[in-house]
């Protein structure tokens, strides 16, 4: 890496929520970061520099409602289209026209719909770990009711205000310690033990998390900057965003399975149940993203793909930025 890539700058910009908090590295063409849940702009740590030392201004943000942003109190103030405003107003606050928008987890679809709503803006988009899956079907909270039988799906755990808060904030940062082991390929469930994704009868998710030690990517400092931002500020305003996907559902009814047509990148971890649930969203890839450049499953990997696997992620992100259009 170049020894004369700059320092990292943390700032807020205007939105319209409020304000956003950024972290940006370097200078050239602009790629925005969006992190997903439980995170923060810190879940980039590994790209920023790389992305700056590659010759781009990488800008790494905390999505509404985490860390240094604002948490508006209404619950449909996280839907997603206010999400994808909050992108636009980032991108014009740096004096910018446009940029390339990257997203993990949740930042997927904040991501893409960001691309899709506003492609005068976003001229590619970079999708890790949650494949794209058009708006369409049934109304969200119907499909994840009917989910896991006798058991209960996270979201719609998550879309209930105030129930998963009960069971997070008494410990945080051990809840968090066991979601991300949960989830990351070191350390979750072996096959045939409870799905950590779903809640039994009178349960909770934790008591299905591995408890005996992080995941090899996840140091006692990564977990205090996580658990830190999540202490200060709590946890609804993050899981606003579960209880706001049958708004979303109406809010993008005229992109009932609108493809998102720039140039993109899709990075799943081979064993994140993201791509495995989702395979035939990825097998549809030619209908929903006609513009993509190149598709990779990383053999072994978890969710968390960006801080699990870093060397890999940086190499496809760059290889794949400098080969889109100036």
């Amino acid at each position: 890496m170049s020894q004369h890539v700059a320092e990292v700058t943390h700032r807020l910009v205007s939105s319209p929520g409020g304000r956003i908090h950024l972290v940006e590295q370097g200078t050239g063409p602009l790629v925005l970061l969006v992190h997903g849940f439980p995170e923060s702009w810190y879940s980039w740590r590994h790209q920023l520099p790389v992305l700056a030392a590659a010759g781009y201004r990488a800008v790494a943000i905390d999505v509404r409602g985490y860390g240094r942003s604002s948490k508006p109190a209404a619950t449909d103030a996280y839907r997603m289209v206010e999400l994808v405003e909050d992108n636009v107003s980032v991108v014009h606050a740096l004096g910018e026209e446009s940029a390339v928008v990257v997203g993990h987890d949740w930042g997927v679809p904040i991501a893409a719909n960001s691309a899709l709503l506003r492609p005068e803006v976003f001229r590619a988009v970079g999708l890790l770990s949650v494949p794209y899956t058009p708006r369409g079907g049934p109304r969200p909270s119907d499909v994840f009711s009917r989910m896991g039988g006798d058991e209960e799906f996270y979201v719609s755990y998550f879309q209930e205000p105030g129930r998963a808060e009960a069971e997070i904030e008494p410990d945080v940062r051990g809840w968090l310690a066991g979601l991300y082991a949960a989830l990351s390929a070191d350390t979750m469930p072996a096959p045939g033990a409870p799905d950590p994704h779903f809640v039994g009868r009178d349960g909770t998710l934790r008591e299905r998390f591995p408890v005996s030690r992080l995941p090899a990517w996840l140091s006692e400092r990564d977990l205090d900057v996580f658990a830190g931002e999540f202490e200060r500020t709590g946890l609804t305003g993050a899981l606003n965003r579960y209880r706001n996907m049958d708004r979303d559902w109406e809010d993008l009814a005229a992109f009932d399975g609108a493809p998102v047509t720039q140039p993109s990148l899709f990075i799943g971890g081979g064993l994140d149940a993201s791509t495995t649930w989702l395979a035939d969203a990825v097998a549809a890839y030619p209908v929903t993203l006609p513009g993509l450049v190149s598709s990779h499953l990383l053999d072994g990997c978890g969710h968390w793909i960006q801080q699990e696997r870093p060397e890999e992620v940086n190499r496809l992100l760059t290889d794949w930025l400098t080969a889109l259009p100036a």
